[in-house]
């Protein structure tokens, strides 16, 4: 990646008001919406990262 760009995919991770975490992904400058219910930021992260693959994947 070179400085004067921007990367492929952004990942947002958040806490929503329930106490739960969720991820948004932006990807190619499309933005998906939260999504999960996770327990711990780390399991959202982890979740973000495999759909971020998966969607790499696709092209």
């Amino acid at each position: 990646m070179n400085s004067d760009k921007k990367p492929a995919a952004t990942i947002r991770v958040e806490k929503r008001m329930n106490g739960r975490w969720a991820f948004a992904l932006t990807y190619r400058g499309v933005t998906y919406p939260a999504q999960g219910q996770f327990g711990s930021q780390l399991q959202a992260q982890a979740a973000a990262q495999a759909a971020m693959r998966l969607l790499e994947r696709r092209g």
